[in-house]
């Protein structure tokens, strides 16, 4: 009877996740949370939010509490950069294609616990609060780890313990699909909740994102407010989702770095490609990277992302390089990047940056697309060098070493040109008609009329050869 119970208790929870992105009716954004734990009775079932409802920060905190408060003293967080309900019903085997399911893992861990609560729709600002909230709670500082470092460690149940395992998210087919994303972060959940299982050590996991990975937007809103949209001012453009890394010296700050996305790809001889995720690692409140070893003068700037370990890599760092020079011609300095340096395991992957990232020094470098792969500005020094194996990415890269006067770039250097290939396709395109235009406006006026005519009544016309 415990375990018809049990089982129906889990299928309500996961049947909530796969099916609640049909009953939200609210234009806003929202990402799952998900908590099991080895301790019974944390949870009700009527303590389950109903199908469409979404769970507010001060809601979350009641639920969140109750767990610490009443289970283990040892808290997992399964942080993820990007998580929504739209992943679960895309890959979760929403309609019964087990082999298609990207969490089996997590669908097994759901099924064994003795309590488990489902949050299908929280308030994203609530959920990235999340890391703040049980460090609080639990009156611990968090410890940021891999599996490998988790099966070194021997954990005492008595003491609080808060374990964040960061788990990347993309939803680019560049280095690797989000199914195959999904299902190397569920591999993950499971070798970890294996080695608690081992060690015989209680605890309670969350499994979260930092932020969603899709908007949700309820189409008869859209519909219903097009008409006095079209008669509006334009909506402003939304603000930048967070602030810059800035490095600040004795004087003030003297670097500037964002990107939209930072990714990277390292192909090991013999194995899978590794992916580094490290938007969320470098930008926004869960930011986890050492400015330390950066330096700025009038004429070097050098900016180091320490990122420690990451994926089973040992300090791991992304180095900038940049230099100010002044070319006579321009009769200003410019500056380059002349290498992006990638360290880790005492290895060093180095590309040339210079030929095509540059800007005068007074202003910031823009690209929308900085890669070393497909139409590159990043290249490799040499071919025998590491950068050969390592693939790069920045999505809206902007960078600026360079008089620096706040937290604000200065006016930013465009990697695009004035004449794109469309504008020179339009040019040609309109050159030839004007061509051949021209061409038939003369052969019409080369024609001639006749100014004599054959009468029938006279003498006939006699047109010389020569004439």
């Amino acid at each position: 009877m415990a375990d018809v119970k049990m089982q129906s208790r889990v299928g309500l929870a996961l049947c909530s996740i796969l099916f609640a992105f049909l009953s939200l009716g609210q234009c806003s954004d929202q990402v799952p949370v998900v908590i099991w734990s080895s301790e019974s009775s944390l949870w009700q079932v009527q303590d389950a939010p109903a199908l469409g409802h979404v769970v507010s920060g001060s809601q979350l905190v009641t639920y969140l509490s109750s767990a610490i408060s009443n289970g283990p003293r040892i808290v997992l967080l399964f942080l993820q950069d990007k998580l929504s309900l739209d992943d679960f019903t895309m890959y979760g085997g929403a309609f019964g294609n087990k082999q298609d399911n990207a969490f089996p893992n997590l669908e097994a861990a759901l099924e064994m616990a003795p309590s488990s609560l489902v949050l299908p729709s929280v308030d994203w600002h609530a959920s990235s609060a999340v890391p703040a909230l049980l460090q609080e709670k639990l009156e611990t500082s968090p410890v940021y780890l891999e599996p490998s470092t988790l099966r070194q460690l021997r954990l005492n149940h008595s003491i609080s313990s808060l374990l964040v395992l960061r788990l990347p998210y993309t939803t680019s087919t560049q280095f690797m699909s989000p199914k195959e994303m999904l299902s190397g972060n569920d591999e993950v959940i499971g070798e970890v909740l294996s080695i608690l299982k081992s060690q015989a050590v209680p605890y309670t996991a969350v499994f979260t994102a930092l932020r969603p990975s899709r908007v949700i937007r309820e189409v008869s809103l859209a519909v219903e407010n097009l008409g006095r949209s079209l008669l509006q001012a334009p909506p402003k453009p939304a603000a930048a989702p967070h602030p810059p890394v800035m490095y600040n010296n004795s004087v003030g700050p003297c670097i500037l770095l964002w990107a939209e996305n930072l990714t990277m790809s390292h192909v090991r001889s013999g194995g899978a490609p590794v992916l580094f995720e490290l938007t969320s690692r470098t930008f926004g409140p869960g930011a986890n990277v050492s400015l330390t070893d950066s330096i700025c003068n009038h004429t070097h700037s050098r900016l180091v992302l320490n990122y420690g370990d990451v994926e089973g890599y040992k300090d791991f760092k992304v180095i900038f390089v940049m230099n100010s020079r002044r070319y006579p011609v321009s009769a200003q300095h410019w500056f380059t990047l002349d290498n992006v340096e990638i360290e880790y395991n005492g290895l060093k992957a180095r590309f040339n940056g210079s030929r095509h990232i540059y800007a005068p020094q007074n202003y910031s470098f823009h690209c929308q697309s900085v890669t070393s792969f497909r139409n590159p500005l990043l290249v490799p020094f040499s071919s025998s060098d590491n950068a050969t194996n390592w693939r790069v990415s920045f999505t809206e890269f902007q960078i600026q070493g360079f008089n620096v006067t706040g937290p604000s770039f200065s006016y930013a250097s465009d990697c695009a040109g004035f004449f794109t290939p469309g504008i020179w396709m339009g040019l040609l395109s309109t050159l030839l008609m004007v061509l051949i235009l021209t061409y038939g406006l003369h052969m019409l006026m080369q024609l001639k009329t006749m100014d004599r005519f054959d009468d029938p009544k006279g003498a006939s016309i006699s047109v010389p050869q020569t004439e």
